[in-house]
């Protein structure tokens, strides 16, 4: 068959060509008019909730309230604070200056505080001594470290009942406060300074009856403890990935901030492809059991950190109130920056400013 036949004579694609070329050169001409004509059009029939918004986030970080009037806007509001400690109570090894004092104030008013930590480096009992050293007094039962948090997670979770064992990637105060409830574990301080058969056929043994891993911050995390976390997850049937927090950095000096345990987290996420299960800040676990066991009233409660991601989070996320502090992570130009969405109900630079004077109108 010669298709050549049905086809037109060549003048009529020249002439078509010319046509198109006219009516492509008057659209783009008027497509900017054209498109905003339809633009509008769209949003005028559009819901109004899904119409697009013209605020920007700089516009509504501009709502975050500086503390102005303390005793209105939080100390007639809050029955319970919740302070977190690396940057409102301390910073490193110092205190800062004034936390005795306004501490001491609120009790006074006949608030009560706990004090809730990411930092699971210690106990409860080591957090307690800690707080000794620096001249607070502050009764063992008011402290709440994700070290314990993951204790308490492993006892919601009836892990003991499973005849399994822990092996962590952390410092004494996870293995402490597994103590404290009878869950067996390795690993931890023992794994420091270890180092696997990486030589021509080398391998690294593992228990195979170790039913979670916990990861916590570990000053002296090595690529032992990796490998038999990663071997642990990957080969052991059900075994669980645990993370006391995923902060990114942490106070270990006044002088810097340091990588946190979200870098330890991210090297077993890395190798085995799994998401953890976090157990502190800003996971609901710390305060549920602190609502349940004392019947506290989360509208009545408020959080106090240093950090948006963590801190005002686990306010925000968890019905809390919330108040920023400037005197640890986060500066005022982050809070304020039109790339945070995350806001508390105010900020302050200290908690002494809790007791500041209120300035009179003019």
């Amino acid at each position: 068959i010669n298709f050549t036949s049905f086809l037109p004579p060549s003048n009529i694609f020249l002439k078509t060509k010319h046509t198109l070329h006219i009516a492509y050169l008057s659209i783009m001409k008027f497509a900017p008019l054209i498109l905003l004509t339809l633009a509008a059009s769209a949003s005028a029939f559009a819901p109004v909730g899904s119409r697009p918004s013209f605020i920007s986030n700089s516009a509504l970080n501009a709502n975050v309230q500086k503390l102005s009037d303390p005793t209105k806007e939080v100390l007639d509001k809050t029955d319970v604070f919740i302070f977190d400690c690396d940057g409102v109570i301390w910073r490193g090894d110092s205190l800062i200056p004034g936390i005795p004092e306004t501490l001491q104030k609120l009790r006074d008013l006949g608030k009560k505080m706990f004090f809730v930590t990411n930092n699971s480096t210690k106990s409860r009992a080591g957090y307690k001594k800690k707080f000794t050293s620096l001249g607070l007094d502050i009764p063992a039962e008011e402290i709440f470290s994700s070290s314990f948090a993951a204790a308490a997670y492993l006892e919601q979770t009836k892990f003991k009942e499973t005849g399994k064992k822990v092996y962590i990637v952390g410092e004494v105060g996870i293995c402490e406060e597994l103590d404290l409830i009878g869950v067996p574990w390795t690993g931890g301080p023992e794994d420091a300074g270890k180092q696997p058969d990486m030589g021509p056929g080398g391998r690294l043994e593992h228990d195979e009856n170790v039913g979670a891993v916990i990861v916590g911050f570990d000053r002296f995390v090595n690529y032992y403890k990796i490998q038999y976390a990663q071997l642990c997850i990957n080969e052991n049937p059900g075994c669980e990935f645990i993370a006391t927090n995923l902060d990114a950095v942490t106070h270990l000096t006044d002088a810097q901030e340091w990588a946190g345990n979200g870098s330890m987290v991210g090297a077993i996420k890395g190798c085995t492809g799994q998401e953890p299960t976090v157990v502190g800040k800003p996971s609901p676990l710390m305060i549920d059991y602190l609502c349940d066991k004392l019947g506290l009233e989360r509208s009545r409660i408020c959080m106090v950190g240093d950090r948006l991601d963590t801190d005002v989070l686990f306010g925000t996320d968890n019905g809390l109130q919330s108040l920023l502090v400037l005197s640890g992570v986060t500066t005022e130009e982050k809070l304020l920056s039109p790339e945070n969405s995350i806001t508390p109900d105010y900020y302050a630079d200290t908690i002494n400013d809790f007791f500041a004077a209120v300035p009179v109108p003019k």
